[in-house]
């Protein structure tokens, strides 16, 4: 078993979040996913999420879930950890920690639960009952709901020994920086809300970020970190906009197409996406065409 901090020391560069592929009867692809994390894992990358965000977590069932998460533990075989999504409701995502942890995962990411409502003390209680769910190093996903306070931050922090890292989806550069300013070194920082804001993180000194692109062009996400890390940023600034910004534009024009952009994507380049499960929806066709010339451009990182 991967402990905490072999897990948190591990952290370094590009984690993919891959997509869940599915066939045209929008059933489990499973072949398909094999065939991506193999192409995946010829680049070093270094954390795969099984079940993520981008992986339609929230489409699957718990048999779909575990499918997945022993699917990517097999591919990936040690050559980096696997962490598995979590969510829903505090029952669920316990138990489907404990299940990912039975089928060899070597972390967990804690979504936000399903109320977005839910007052600090459920929220920290909800994760709390996760982190203590396994003794596998966790990681909280700060997104859509899930906006906590540098202090909320702190006390997720002491009460859950097994919380290793902080994944950022919210983008509030200034937020995220008065969190680490008042928290320090006891949760390692992560980049998480895309591509695009590796500007911005690494500014921050942060030098691992989550990456969707790396599901279609492993090469461009290891390069951006590259660049970004050495300080480049007359090179960096250029990538950005000519490789990066006309995608996120694109995803940014309908809710779900952070997920259906990047299936479209992995098929135009001879990858398994496949559809999405409502309520995402598809891109529309004259939208390929622009996915077709963004996919051109990154020819030289395929």
């Amino acid at each position: 078993m991967t402990t905490p901090a072999e897990l948190r020391a591990k952290f370094s560069g590009v984690v993919a979040f891959p997509i869940t592929p599915f066939k045209a009867d929008l059933s489990l692809d499973l072949a398909g996913l094999r065939h991506n994390l193999t192409q995946l894992m010829q680049h070093p990358v270094c954390a795969v999420v099984a079940a993520g965000g981008t992986g339609e977590l929230y489409s699957l069932t718990p048999s779909e879930h575990t499918a997945v998460v022993e699917t990517t533990v097999e591919v990936i075989a040690g050559r980096a950890p696997v962490i598995a999504g979590v969510g829903f409701n505090q029952s669920l995502a316990v138990e489907m920690a404990q299940t990912a942890a039975q089928a060899g995962a070597d972390g967990i990411l804690a979504f936000p639960p399903y109320y977005p409502q839910a007052d600090t003390e459920g929220l920290l209680a909800y994760y709390e009952a996760i982190g203590k769910a396994t003794d596998l190093g966790l990681l909280i996903y700060s997104r859509d709901w899930a906006n906590f306070s540098p202090a909320q931050v702190a006390g997720l922090a002491t009460r859950i020994p097994t919380l290793v890292a902080w994944k950022d989806g919210q983008a509030d550069i200034r937020r995220y920086q008065m969190i680490i300013n008042h928290v320090g070194d006891r949760l390692y920082w992560i980049g998480g809300a895309g591509d695009d804001m590796v500007p911005g993180y690494y500014s921050l000194g942060i030098r691992t970020y989550t990456s969707s692109i790396a599901t279609v062009a492993p090469k461009l996400s290891l390069k951006l970190h590259e660049v970004a890390a050495a300080g480049r940023g007359e090179e960096l600034n250029r990538l950005m906009s000519e490789l990066v910004v006309p995608l996120y534009a694109l995803r940014a024009r309908r809710k779900g197409y952070e997920v259906s952009a990047m299936k479209t994507l992995m098929d135009m380049a001879g990858l398994r996406g496949g559809p999405v499960r409502p309520p995402l929806v598809e891109v529309r066709p004259e939208e390929r065409e622009e996915l077709k010339a963004i996919l051109e451009k990154w020819q030289p990182y395929l």
